[in-house]
């Protein structure tokens, strides 16, 4: 596959307009604000995108995983903190419909399609980031449920989310559940003033108590992590590959405007070479990042054996070219891009935060290097 089909245009270009309409205009207030309003991911999913992932019985649009990569592209374009409030979201939906059972997918899945309910994955603790391992939240059986102590932290749209898809030791191993936020025993504690993603409405969940019923258990106990985080985390890092290639385009194209009409030592910005060799170091930066979640999203969807790794590959290099982008945007700018009112300082700090979240730039070089096929040759 080698660029987008006519069909893949069309839908990209669709998902452009409502993110150039209902999104990009807002990014820099929503930013400063630190608040992705209520009523944008309401029409989103009046349009139907957090339902994105979710089967058409459940009222979902039942995307394949390209045209989902495309519609991350397009809101990542207008704002990493929209983008990234679908991501979490999708990440629960696909756990809940790859996981739950037939009572928890008619349950909770409408909900989650329609917009009624807005998910929130909640894996990071203070001092378990990468290494899962380290998580200390513990889950004890109690009469007909559980009963959760401990705390999340980093929590992606944590201030806004109705539900929470929590990680917890349980009986030495970990366990998922399904957590309602008005669960007695769960407080939401907001954090504000991040580096990146400002108006993503990050928060630390604490767990005093939490009493969750046994139908909040999504899968077998002690089948958390390997099964539920993992592939969730799967679709996190593919959103977040075609987040950083529409971050990269939006770089791109404010770049290009601004060359073309700011006008240094009596010609546009634009005519200057080494101008241009940072613009065409972002077009090609889109275009190979785009390529890499196009064969990334395909062999997803035919479940190839080498996807995982496709995955990993595409995340890397678009949010490390996304960085790259961001900051040569900045540098084109100049005194404008530092300006807090302008976008370019926001892309890149948005940009940085798509090198750490779903794995980071050095965790991400260490995978992927262990995941290249090898056969050992004997002469």
């Amino acid at each position: 596959m080698h660029s987008l089909t006519d069909v893949q245009g069309k839908i990209l270009r669709n998902h452009r307009r409502f993110s150039e309409t209902e999104i990009a205009p807002h990014a820099n207030e929503w930013d400063r604000a630190g608040r992705v309003p209520r009523e944008v991911v309401t029409a989103m999913a009046q349009a139907g995108h957090m339902g994105a992932l979710i089967p058409a019985e459940y009222g979902g649009a039942e995307l394949n995983m390209i045209e989902f990569g495309l519609l991350n592209e397009a809101i990542g374009f207008g704002c990493s903190s929209v983008r990234s409030v679908l991501t979490v979201h999708s990440m629960v939906s696909q756990a809940v419909t790859r996981w739950g059972s037939v009572e928890q997918r008619h349950a909770w899945l409408p909900r989650l399609a329609g917009g009624e309910w807005i998910g929130a994955f909640a894996l990071s603790e203070a001092e378990a980031g990468s290494d899962v391992a380290q998580i200390t939240t513990t889950a004890t059986p109690e009469g007909d449920g559980y009963v959760l102590d401990g705390a999340k932290r980093w929590i992606t749209y944590g201030q806004g989310a109705d539900v929470f898809l929590v990680f917890a030791g349980y009986q030495g191993r970990y366990s998922a559940f399904v957590i309602e936020r008005d669960t007695p025993g769960l407080s939401v504690v907001p954090i504000d003033g991040m580096l990146g993603t400002r108006a993503s409405m990050l928060a630390e969940l604490r767990f005093d108590g939490c009493r969750v019923p046994r139908s909040g258990l999504l899968g077998r106990p002690g089948f958390g992590l390997a099964p539920v985080a993992s592939a969730a985390l799967d679709i996190g890092r593919y959103s977040v590959a075609w987040g950083s290639v529409g971050l990269a385009q939006a770089c791109l194209e404010s770049s290009l405007g601004y060359a073309r009409e700011r006008r240094a030592f009596g010609v546009p910005v634009f005519d200057h070479q080494l101008v241009q060799r940072l613009i065409t170091d972002m077009a090609t930066t889109v275009s190979a990042a785009r390529l890499l979640g196009l064969q990334a999203g395909e062999m997803m969807q035919a479940g190839a054996p080498g996807a995982i790794a496709a995955v990993w590959m595409a995340k890397y290099f678009a949010s490390t070219g996304a960085f790259r982008a961001a900051s040569d945007t900045v540098q084109i700018h100049g005194a404008y891009g530092c300006d807090p009112a302008g976008a370019p300082q926001r892309l890149f700090r948005d940009a940085k935060v798509m090198e750490i979240i779903e794995g980071s730039t050095q965790i991400q070089q260490t995978m992927i290097a262990r995941l290249v096929p090898y056969e050992e040759r004997r002469t």
